[in-house]
Formats: structure tokens, sequence, C-alpha cells
């Protein structure tokens, strides 16, 4: 094991910024290779979890926007949906974020929420406990109308 493996495993930190400096030096040979690739496929993976999640919870809010909304305003008179549309646009631009720092993950999204849908209604009927029927089977939102910071459906 080289010193700058044995430095990954003891100061990550240290170990990028020495890695760093040898691909500014030009100085290949002396790279970690093995955890280089490592961290370059995990951040990838990361990325997309982000995503995916991101796209869970704001699919699942603007279900429960659209299909309980007005049956809980119509029970509580002072129920207004304020936290889920605070969640709606807390997600909206938490994904603005991502995929300003990450656009690598814009050819990903359309099959990322086609994934996250089906779990997005799993976690809606348990938090509502609305049928599964209720929903669609398909995601009714489309990709503009999920990063719309005034789209609402109600």
């Amino acid at each position: 094991m080289t010193d700058l493996a044995r430095l990954y495993q003891t100061d990550y930190a240290v170990w990028a910024q020495r890695n760093a400096e040898l691909l500014r030096e030009r100085r290949f040979e002396e790279l970690d290779i093995e955890h280089l690739l490592e961290e370059l496929s995990d951040t990838s993976k990361s990325d997309r979890r982000e995503l995916f999640s991101r796209l869970l919870v704001l699919l699942a809010h603007l279900l429960k926007w659209e299909y309980q909304y007005a049956q809980l305003s119509e029970r509580w008179r002072e129920f207004d949906g304020r936290s889920w549309r605070a969640t709606i646009v807390e997600q909206r631009e938490q994904l603005a974020g991502l995929l300003r720092q990450s656009p690598g993950l814009q050819s990903a999204i359309e099959d990322i929420i086609t994934e996250a849908y089906p779990a997005a209604v799993r976690l809606t009927c348990k938090q509502t406990q609305l049928p599964v029927s209720t929903f669609p089977e398909h995601c009714p939102y489309s990709r503009a109308q999920l990063f719309d910071d005034d789209f609402y459906r109600s």
C-alpha cells in the first residue's frame, strides 16, 4: 500500500488535497487511482440518491396537496396546508441547487421520477391513510410542473 493510499484511510482531507496537487502538477503516476475511482463513483451514486430522495418528498407533498388538501381544509377551518407548501418550496429549491452543482443529473431526472413515484405513492398512503387507488398509476406531473415554483394542483 502506498503512502497516499494509507493517507486515504487516516486523513481524507489531506488525501484529497494531495491528489489535487498531483493532478495539477500532472504527476499522474503518483495518484491513488483506486481510491479516486471509488470516490468518483460514490459521488455519482450519492447525487442520484439525493435526487431520488428529494423527488420522493416533492412528489409525496404534491400528492397530498392535490388529493388530501381539500378534504382537510373542509374539515378544519384553520388547516391551510402551509407546512406542505413550505416542504414543496424547500424541495424545489434544493433540487435546483443540486442540479446546478451536478448538471449531469439532468439526463437522469425522467428515470428517477418514474422510479420515485411509486415510492411517493406508498409514502403518501402511509401518511394520509388514503387508499392506493386514490392516486394515478403513473406520475401525473410533468417534469416542468415539478420544477415550476408556481405549480400547485388542487
